[in-house]
């Protein structure tokens, strides 16, 4: 009879409207939730929620809200960083066992910067079925707010804390053709533009998405040398952040003017081959080409020793 009564409150609400959710089948399903907005939910993740056997959350009082303002009476079960040692062998032994299990994060999408990917990890190991019900996305939302450039961008997830790591990170990624997305606390964000500012260049550009979908969500847009300044650390900063910074702008080739000239000074103390070499670190031009043009140039007077 408990299982029958279950059934039978399998559902959601919409505009005070009852909708029937059919049991999902055996599968460990990833379900995308709102990271503000709580109208930011698809119908399929409500019927995802409301139709599986277990559900399993980052944080139960979270997650309870949003069960409440859509009906929702499956009870969430915690599944989180400082749990997952024992939590996660018992959400396999559901799938074992045929169930079916939904994972959700406190906001957004499952596995991004979240200890559910070991869960998934687990899951696809055991041979289970992982179903992604995809959604809200923050680094999503904020790149598509923020005017950078979106045909090809990195998530690069949180920054370390402390600065070395910070800047010997940020020196990792500062090449690399792409939008660089970051998810950053609010009260480091003052030295982590400083960072950017010093290690990608003060005139890069860069977006501060702070709040995203909720009442005082802001895009604040600037080179990194003009964030660093207002988000300085004698600023309140309030709210989640995620923080984009523009690809690195191409550098024009030297002309043949340029690379002549260098080629003459570096000749005039270094033997040829190590001037050439010196060059092509210089201008990212062929080492091989520059040792020829500047043996061409020995030949006809213009080259040094």
């Amino acid at each position: 009879m408990a299982d029958e009564h279950k059934a039978a409150q399998r559902g959601y609400r919409v505009a005070n409207t009852f909708v029937p959710a059919r049991p999902q089948e055996p599968a460990l399903y990833l379900v995308a939730t709102p990271i503000g907005n709580l109208g930011d939910i698809t119908l399929r993740a409500l019927e995802t929620l409301a139709g599986v056997d277990v559900l399993a959350c980052e944080d139960t009082r979270v997650t309870r809200v949003l069960l409440d303002r859509y009906g929702i009476v499956n009870r969430p079960f915690a599944y989180h960083e400082h749990n997952a040692d024992e939590a996660g062998p018992k959400l396999i032994a559901a799938l074992e066992e045929g169930k079916s299990v939904a994972l959700v994060s406190d906001a957004g999408t499952p596995l991004v910067s979240d200890p559910g990917y070991r869960l998934g990890q687990m899951a696809v190991e055991a041979g289970h079925r992982v179903v992604p019900i995809p959604g809200a996305s923050a680094p999503l939302a904020a790149l598509v707010g923020s005017g950078m450039p979106s045909d090809a961008f990195l998530f690069a997830g949180f920054l370390p804390a402390k600065d070395k790591g910070r800047r010997d990170r940020l020196a990792e990624l500062s090449k690399v053709p792409a939008t660089l997305i970051f998810f950053e606390s609010p009260h480091r964000i003052g030295a982590t533009l400083a960072a950017a500012a010093e290690v990608l260049g003060k005139n890069r550009r860069a977006c501060v998405c702070r709040e995203l979908t909720k009442t005082f969500e802001e895009f604040r847009r600037g080179s990194l040398q003009e964030l660093a300044a207002y988000y300085d650390e004698e600023r309140t900063v309030k709210g989640e952040i995620v923080l984009l910074v523009a690809p690195p702008q191409a550098e024009e080739a030297p002309g043949e003017v340029e690379v002549e000239a260098l080629l003459r000074e570096l000749s005039a103390t270094m033997p040829t081959a190590k001037a050439a070499a010196e060059a092509a670190r210089l201008t990212g031009l062929g080492r091989k080409d520059l040792y020829q043009r500047l043996l061409d140039l020995k030949e006809t007077g213009g080259g040094g020793k």
